[in-house]
């Protein structure tokens, strides 16, 4: 995904820090607006995971940072759930000055109840997803019970939460105790989906029982088996954000079924391939389809997806199997299925007795070919013979010349 970094206003005049997220080579076929979880920020590894997700599937993503959080301007004492929720709106509103109003709501924890209670005041949005959520905004303040005594006696405390020290007024406790919550989502009168860990030690799972119960259809419900609250594990959060992903393509339409042709789609008829700034993580762009790449772990990867080598081999794999099927179909013979089994390693030149090259190491791949179907000896031998001829295979031997240049950096 390409990611870039913004700054908007908020209705006090404060500067709030975000970054928007938009799908690699393509305008995005809708927007998503992500509230984080209480205290946490913008750049938490789980929200940048999710964001992914929905970028893959043509959906860009505002993620910001809450007054007095992160890298935006405020103090934090002096905000509160309904402070909370007028930045999301301010951010909704900002983004569709921009770019679009958001058609997707995404919310983290006390962000989960934010987007639920913003919801209604935002008719552009069409679906709202929530992780962790309270039922009722009141329930963050069983962290805050050490200190409870403290800021009804003296009006303020500081309290550290997760490692970190914050100051919270009794204005933010009231705040929190008066918001019903469950009756916003009573009304709410969009399609939402709620995630919940049967073992989140921070929000309980009987909170999302009590908002399914709350909202009406459509609605749909997704154990997160094994999760924290903050899903530290990176396939927990990935996961929520493919299953959003997918789930919100029944409520944000790509733009081929709205009636745009292919070529409108399809810009440059390029392949692009971007790898950011950790690891080996790579999304591919081609025309109106999105694949990834990645390396094992071995290598420092995080095996998300198959390595180059692996991607090349089912290239020619793939053209091998087209290029039977096309054959056999031009000479009505019974092929039902072709299996192509292929490997790839590196080989000492001398291994090779068919191979003519003074290199100490070549590229040697092997291609198996299971055809499935009454064919006759000839016919085998013959689908055989074609298998050299697929258009991959024959680029793999010709010669090939790679030019490589840099683009420039005021396109």
């Amino acid at each position: 995904m390409h990611s870039e970094a913004l700054k908007f206003t908020n209705r006090d005049g404060l500067q709030l820090a975000a970054r928007l997220d938009l799908p690699l080579g393509r305008k995005p076929i809708g927007y998503a607006l992500f509230a984080h979880c209480f205290t946490c920020s913008k750049n938490l590894k789980a929200v940048a995971n999710i964001s992914r997700a929905l970028t893959s599937e043509g959906i860009g993503v505002l993620r910001f940072d809450f007054t007095g959080l992160g890298e935006s301007e405020g103090d934090f004492a002096d905000t509160n759930f309904s402070s909370n929720v007028g930045d999301l709106i301010d951010a909704a509103r900002f983004l569709g000055e921009r770019y679009q109003f958001p058609r997707l709501l995404v919310g983290h924890s006390l962000g989960g109840a934010a987007v639920l209670q913003a919801a209604s005041r935002l008719p552009e949005v069409q679906a709202v997803a929530t992780i962790g959520a309270p039922a009722e905004p009141a329930h963050v303040t069983h962290l805050l019970a050490s200190k409870r005594e403290e800021i009804e006696r003296t009006g303020e405390a500081e309290v550290v939460l997760a490692g970190r020290r914050f100051r919270i007024r009794k204005q933010f406790l009231d705040d929190l105790e008066g918001t019903r919550l469950r009756d916003r989502v009573g009304q709410l009168r969009k399609p939402l989906i709620i995630f919940h860990s049967p073992i989140d030690n921070t929000v309980g799972i009987e909170n999302a029982a009590k908002l399914f119960q709350a909202a009406r259809h459509p609605k749909s419900f997704i154990s997160l088996d094994q999760a924290d609250h903050l899903l530290s594990d990176p396939s927990d959060s990935l996961y929520v954000g493919a299953v959003i992903a997918a789930w919100v393509r029944k409520y944000i339409r790509h733009p081929l079924e709205e009636g745009k042709s292919l070529a409108q789609l399809i810009e440059d008829n390029q392949v692009l391939v971007e790898t950011g700034a950790e690891g080996f993580f790579s999304e591919i762009r081609t025309g109106r389809h999105d694949l990834v790449a990645d390396e094992p772990t071995s290598v420092g990867g995080t095996d998300r997806g198959p390595n180059p080598y692996d991607l090349l081999l089912a290239a020619l794999g793939a053209c091998t199997g087209m290029t039977l099927r096309m054959y056999a179909d031009r000479k009505q013979w019974p092929l039902k299925a072709v299996r192509v089994y292929l490997n790839h390693k590196k080989v000492h030149a001398s291994d090779c007795g068919a191979c003519e090259t003074s290199a100490a190491k070549i590229d040697w791949m092997e291609r198996l070919l299971e055809l499935e179907g009454p064919l006759s000896p000839e016919q085998r031998q013959r689908l055989l013979e074609i298998a050299e001829k697929c258009p991959v295979h024959r680029t793999l031997h010709g010669p090939i010349t790679v030019e490589t240049s840099l683009k420039d950096q005021a396109e």
